[in-house]
C-alpha cells in the first residue's frame, strides 16, 4: 500500500509539474500583456461600429463584439500632444503644463492674448505608464508617434525599452509612401508606413512572447498628409463615385465668443453666397467643417489601420497569447473636419480638397482644434480577456487620463494615485457591475487652435451638463450633452444657474491645478485680420 501511496503521489507531483510547464498554464499564470492601439486623428464616427457607413473596419469591428465599445470616451485635449501626455502619466495637460502641440502655434498679431507657457517635453519627472510597467517586470515598445519631446527626453528616456522609429515629431517626417526616412526603421520600394510599423510591431511580439509585454503601437495613421496605400484607394474611389451627390458638404462655423457671434440659422444661410464660397479663413472668421465621410485618401488609411488591428491579433492568437493579452485602441482627439489654417492665409484650391480635410464627424459638432464633441469625443474599445464582458456598449463619459490606473488596476499592480493623479480605474465598467464615482471631466486649451478661428477657452462635463468657456471675452455656452449632443441648442441663458456653477467649479479646478493662463499679447492689433496676419 506504501508503495503505491508513493507511486500515486510521485505521478501526481510529476503531473502538476509538467501542467505548470506547459504553455497553457504559463499562459494564465503570468500577467496579461497589454497592447494599446493609439491612432492619431481618429475622429468618433470613423469606425463602422460608430456609425461609418464609407469606411470599412471589420476587424476593430470584431474587436468591439468581444469587448466593450464606450461611447462617450474623451481625449484630454482636442490636439495631440497634450492627450498622449495625460495617456502616459495620468494627469490632465493642465497639470503638466503640456496644453498644445508640440512646439506649439506662433504668434499673430490678430490674438488679443499670447499663447500660454508649455513644456516643450513631457517632463522627466514624471513616471509614465510605460516606467511603471517596466517595474513590474514588463518588456516595453513603442513603435510610431512618440510627439512628447526630442531626445534626451524621447520614449527611451520615458520607460520604453525599445522605441521605433527614432522620430519624435507628429507627423510622419516623409509621408506614408517610401521611403520613409525615418531613422531606425529600414525600408524599401514599395512599402507603406502604417503596414512597416504593424511588421515591427510583429517582430517585437516574437522576440518578448515569453514574458508579459507592452506594445504600444502609437500610429501616425491618420494624420495628414492623407496619403492612403494605392490598392485601398483604388476600392474606396469606386465606392465614392456611387454614392449620391452631398447635398451640403460643408457647413459654415463661427467664433462664438465674438462680438457678432451668429446663429446656426444665420451661418447655414450664409453657406451659399459667392464671398464664402472659398476655402479659407472667411470674413468674421468663419470656417468650413466637412459633413461627409467621402474621402478616399483617407478611407484607404483607416482600413490599413484596420488591418494593422487584424494583424496584430492573428499574431497573439498564432503565438497562444491572445487570451492572455489586453487589447484597447483609442485615439487622441476627434478628426479633422476642419483644415489646418497654422498659416492663417492658406487658400486650399478646390482640387485640393481632399488633402485638407479628412473625414467628418457629424452628428457631433466641430472638429479636431475645437472644444466641441467632435474635437474631443474619440472611440474607445478595451478587451479584457476573462474579465471584462464581451460585446457590451458603456455609455460613461471616460478620459484619457483613465488608461494608467485602469491598466494597472487589470494587471494586478498597486494604483498610485500621486503618479496618476487624474485618473480613475475603468475596471468597473469592464465588468459592468458599476459607474465611476467622478464628479466632473475638464478640458483646458489657453492658445489659438490652428483648426478654427474661436477663441481658446476651457470646458467641463459634469453629469449631461458641458459649459464651454472662452476667455477673449469671458462668454460662455451650456449644452445638455444627453439630449443634444450635436451642441445645437444653447442652454446659457434658459439655465443660467446651472451655468453658474459649471463655470464656478471649472475656474475652482485650474486654480487647484496651477493651470498656466494667457496673457495680453504686445503685438495685438485690432486691425489684424486672420487672413492678413503674420
Amino acid at each position: 500500500m506504501k508503495k503505491l501511496c508513493c507511486l500515486f503521489a510521485c505521478s501526481t507531483v510529476g503531473w502538476l509539474a509538467l501542467v505548470m510547464e506547459s504553455p497553457t498554464y504559463a499562459e494564465e499564470k503570468r500577467q496579461p500583456n497589454i497592447v494599446f492601439f493609439l491612432v492619431d486623428d481618429l475622429g468618433w464616427r470613423d469606425l463602422a461600429c460608430y456609425g461609418s457607413d464609407f469606411y470599412e473596419t471589420k476587424h476593430i469591428d470584431r474587436l468591439a463584439q468581444e469587448g466593450t465599445r464606450f461611447t462617450q470616451a474623451y481625449a484630454a485635449c482636442h490636439v495631440c500632444s497634450p492627450t498622449r501626455a495625460s495617456i502616459m502619466t495620468g494627469k490632465y495637460p493642465a497639470r503638466l503644463k503640456l496644453t498644445d502641440w508640440l512646439p506649439g502655434r506662433r504668434e499673430f498679431p490678430f490674438q488679443q492674448f499670447r499663447n500660454a507657457f508649455i513644456h516643450q517635453a513631457l517632463p522627466l519627472e514624471e513616471i509614465t505608464l510605460a516606467e511603471t510597467l517596466h517595474e513590474a517586470g514588463y518588456r516595453t515598445g513603442h513603435f510610431g508617434k512618440w510627439h512628447l519631446g526630442e531626445a534626451p527626453a524621447g520614449p527611451p528616456q520615458q520607460g520604453f525599452d525599445v522605441q521605433i522609429p527614432r522620430w519624435n515629431k507628429g507627423w510622419p517626417r516623409a509621408g506614408y509612401h517610401f521611403p520613409f526616412q525615418l531613422d531606425g526603421l529600414a525600408d524599401k520600394p514599395g512599402e507603406y508606413l502604417t503596414d512597416r510599423l504593424t511588421d515591427e510591431a510583429l517582430q517585437f511580439i516574437d522576440d518578448n512572447g515569453d514574458r508579459p509585454f507592452f506594445l504600444y503601437l502609437s500610429h501616425f495613421a491618420v494624420h495628414d498628409p492623407i496619403q492612403g496605400r494605392a490598392d485601398l484607394v483604388e476600392k474606396y474611389e469606386q465606392k465614392r463615385a456611387k454614392l449620391p451627390q452631398a447635398e451640403r458638404p460643408f457647413i459654415l462655423e463661427g467664433n462664438p465668443d465674438s462680438a457678432s457671434a451668429l446663429s446656426r440659422e444665420q451661418l447655414a444661410a450664409m453657406i451659399d453666397q459667392d464671398k464664402y464660397s472659398e476655402h479659407r479663413v472667411l470674413p468674421n472668421r468663419l470656417v468650413k467643417i466637412k459633413q461627409r465621410q467621402d474621402n478616399a485618401q483617407f478611407a484607404a488609411m483607416v482600413e490599413s489601420v484596420d488591418e494593422s488591428v487584424g494583424r496584430v491579433r492573428d499574431k497573439l492568437k498564432s503565438l497562444g497569447l491572445d487570451r492572455n493579452t489586453i487589447i484597447i485602441l483609442t485615439s487622441d482627439n476627434g478628426g479633422m473636419a476642419a483644415a489646418n489654417f497654422g498659416q492663417p492665409n492658406r487658400v486650399i484650391p478646390a482640387k485640393n480638397l481632399d488633402v485638407a480635410y479628412s473625414t467628418s464627424n457629424t452628428p457631433l459638432r466641430g472638429a479636431k482644434g475645437w472644444l466641441y464633441e467632435g474635437g474631443i469625443r474619440v472611440p474607445l474599445i478595451i478587451k479584457w480577456p476573462g474579465h471584462g464582458k464581451a460585446d457590451a456598449v458603456c455609455d460613461a463619459p471616460v478620459i484619457s487620463t483613465d488608461f494608467y490606473p485602469t491598466i494597472l488596476d487589470m494587471i494586478g499592480v498597486d494604483l498610485k494615485p500621486e503618479h496618476h493623479a487624474d485618473g480613475l480605474s475603468l475596471t468597473p465598467l469592464l465588468h459592468g457591475t458599476a459607474r465611476l464615482d467622478r464628479d466632473a471631466l475638464y478640458w483646458h486649451f489657453p492658445h489659438y487652435s490652428n483648426h478654427g478661428m474661436q477663441s481658446p477657452g476651457g470646458a467641463i462635463r459634469s453629469g449631461k451638463y458641458k459649459l464651454l468657456e472662452y476667455f477673449e471675452h469671458g462668454t460662455y455656452q451650456l449644452f445638455d450633452i444627453d439630449a443634444d449632443p450635436g451642441e445645437q441648442h444653447d442652454l446659457s441663458d434658459s439655465h443660467a444657474d446651472i451655468a453658474k456653477q459649471l463655470l464656478e467649479k471649472l475656474h475652482q479646478w485650474r486654480t487647484t491645478l496651477g493651470a498656466e493662463m494667457m496673457t495680453p499679447n504686445p503685438d495685438f492689433d485690432p486691425r489684424a485680420t486672420p487672413s492678413a496676419g503674420s
